[in-house]
């Protein structure tokens, strides 16, 4: 079976944008709704694309969406709710991850089922977890649940660790803070991450669209090596150009700071949910890392293409089709 006529949710961001593009130049015919269509000015000028502005939480909207469709793909995540617990959660995590993490996936896969569509592709989180420490593992381990727990669909669930590329959000960040400050004050500095990069991830979830061997699955996606958060920001500073010394706070210092950048007006940087977080290592649970052999995933390491980007060396020009005609 080849699925051809695919909705993409969270296709705007940093992992849908590459996984678009790389489906687009297989020449497969993608809806990717946003809120605003300014969201998605690179994927407007590719030909199989249709951008639509679609409110998806909104379940009369996202019926419409998934109906005709052969398969769907949900990359929605956030990184932040600094609301109150709600009761509906059993006080566990708030309204935003509620409704980006637990009731999107349910109501996608509910429309799935009820509209004839076969195939679901759904993005959760390595470490999610409905018992983890934070209300964003909850949530993503409830996500993952509500999906688990629907009948009738050929469902498989990607766990990413740290995804990094051109246009991330993870080593950009500590990058930009390196700009900024002569030291690089963080939280669970000790934790071990292995970063994925972007293109093996999304080449992963291409590939296992139409392979059957991936049907029912979920599979942990990381990188070939381990960091510490510590040795990864202090990396970022580096390729950058701007080495910076690297100091892990105690744990009660980086709540206090945590707890004032919620309070900041912006987007939040640090909040205490994600110091909770790190009170987990995002690393496979079996090691040394080997990717499941239906992914045909051969994992990049992080310094070569990271120390492109960081430095502002890596090319405007988006090669991802390129590299998916070539199977890479």
């Amino acid at each position: 079976m080849t699925f051809q006529n695919i909705l993409v949710l969270g296709g705007t961001g940093f992992i849908g944008q590459s996984l678009v593009d790389r489906l687009a130049a297989e020449g497969r015919r993608i809806c990717v709704p946003t809120r605003r269509r300014v969201h998605a000015r690179e994927l407007l000028v590719l030909p199989t694309v249709d951008v639509v502005e679609a409110n998806i939480h909104d379940p009369a909207v996202l019926r419409s969406l998934v109906a005709g469709r052969d398969a769907v793909i949900n990359l929605v995540g956030i990184l932040h709710d600094t609301g109150r617990a709600t009761a509906a959660s059993g006080g566990r995590y708030g309204a935003a991850f509620a409704a980006a993490h637990v009731e999107l996936p349910r109501a996608v896969a509910a429309a799935c089922r009820d509209l004839g569509v076969p195939r679901l592709i759904h993005m959760s989180a390595l470490g999610a977890n409905s018992e983890g420490p934070s209300g964003y593992l909850r949530s993503k381990g409830d996500g993952e649940r509500a999906v688990r727990d629907t009948a009738g669909l050929a469902t498989t669930i990607f766990q990413p660790s740290v995804v990094f590329g051109r246009g991330d959000q993870f080593l950009n960040m500590f990058a930009g803070l390196a700009a900024l400050l002569p030291v690089l004050l963080i939280g669970g500095a000790r934790t071990r991450m292995q970063p994925v990069w972007v293109q093996d991830l999304t080449g992963a979830m291409a590939g296992a669209l139409d392979n059957r061997a991936t049907f029912g699955r979920s599979y942990e996606i990381c990188g070939p090596a381990i960091y510490t958060l510590a040795e990864l920001v202090a990396f970022a500073a580096r390729a950058s150009g701007r080495p910076r010394p690297v100091v892990g706070m105690p744990a009660p210092v980086a709540a206090l700071m945590a707890t004032a950048f919620e309070l900041l007006p912006g987007p939040t940087l640090l909040s205490r949910d994600n110091l909770r977080s790190l009170r987990v290592d995002s690393i496979a649970s079996v090691q040394p890392y080997r990717p499941a052999p239906e992914l045909g995933m051969r994992p990049a390491p992080l310094e070569p293409e990271a120390t492109l980007y960081l430095s502002g060396l890596h090319p405007r020009t988006r090669f991802s089709g390129f590299r998916a005609r070539a199977g890479r």
